[in-house]
């Protein structure tokens, strides 16, 4: 029921993508389905201002559309599936920390990784996977978590949260320049920006996770990983010019698991961002979770 009106790119259709596919792949009935709860304030706050949650609280309209930037509003709805899209990455934590799960994927709407500590945009409101990092380092004791992040857009509100963060190692790749203009300079030495011209290939992207992802990553041994999982770098994604395909999508999931694996005990959280056309997003999805579940 969150929209942002006719035509809008993020759309509740993406969901419904997602799901279909999961379904004409056969992997939806092997997979255990958890409905998100919302995230609590405490949650939130531990990388929000509370001036921030106060002023979007405020802004919630009783009809029609509210924007808070040129493409990101909200309706009467928004804020309520925010903080559930906020709280299913808190939970995935606790399943996988209970050991109820091994790894988790959060299809959760609206996406997170613009989200700054006091500012929305780039259809953002609430930063989801800082949420979750915060929670298992804050919650649980994890002393160093790795955000991975392969959308087609700068995560700068993950950056904005854990930049100088010693218990975060951020690596992130995004098509520059793009929106939202900024990442090449990193704001904090823990955090990996690789800006890539448009028409990277699959190939050229696949080199740079070997040459610079990686050795990060097994320097820093996260004890959990997460994944803003943003499939807009596809090469049907109208919203970009890159060149990923699903068998890259595939690709950069088991380098993660791998790293999981190593250091981590396998605990995996990845996160819905991107992905704006919907055959390519479900397609692209579908094999990332195969992935993670080892189906």
């Amino acid at each position: 029921m969150h929209e942002m009106g006719q035509g809008h790119p993020e759309c509740p259709g993406r969901l419904a993508a997602i799901q279909d596919r999961l379904i004409a792949a056969q992997l939806w009935d092997y997979l255990l389905h958890v409905d998100a709860p919302a995230a609590t304030h405490e949650q939130l706050m531990r990388v929000h201002d509370e001036a921030y949650i106060d002023r979007l609280t405020s802004m919630v309209p009783g009809h029609g559309y509210v924007h808070l930037d040129p493409d990101t509003a909200i309706n009467r709805f928004s804020l309520l599936a925010a903080y559930h899209a906020a709280g299913a990455g808190v939970h995935a934590v606790d399943l996988i920390m209970q050991g109820r799960a091994n790894n988790a994927f959060c299809s959760v709407r609206p996406p997170g990784h613009h989200a700054e500590r006091s500012r929305a945009m780039g259809f953002c409101l609430f930063n989801n996977l800082a949420v979750a990092a915060a929670h298992a380092m804050d919650v649980h004791g994890i002393e160093r978590v790795a955000i991975v992040d392969f959308d087609v857009h700068h995560g700068n509100g993950s950056e904005d949260i854990f930049c100088d963060d010693p218990r975060v190692q951020m690596v992130g790749f995004f098509q520059h320049p793009f929106f939202p203009y900024c990442g090449d300079t990193p704001r904090g030495p823990n955090m990996l920006n690789v800006p890539l011209p448009r028409a990277t290939t699959g190939l050229q992207f696949r080199d740079m996770v070997v040459e610079k992802w990686l050795p990060a990553l097994d320097a820093f041994a996260p004890q959990f990983i997460f994944i803003s999982a943003g499939f807009d770098a596809h090469l049907e994604d109208e919203m970009s010019s890159m060149g990923l395909v699903e068998a890259d999508y595939a690709w950069i999931t088991r380098q993660i698991k791998q790293v999981a694996k190593q250091h981590a005990q396998g605990r995996i959280v990845s996160t819905l961002e991107g992905g704006y056309d919907l055959s390519a997003l479900g397609r692209s999805v579908a094999v990332h979770i195969k992935e993670l579940s080892g189906l």
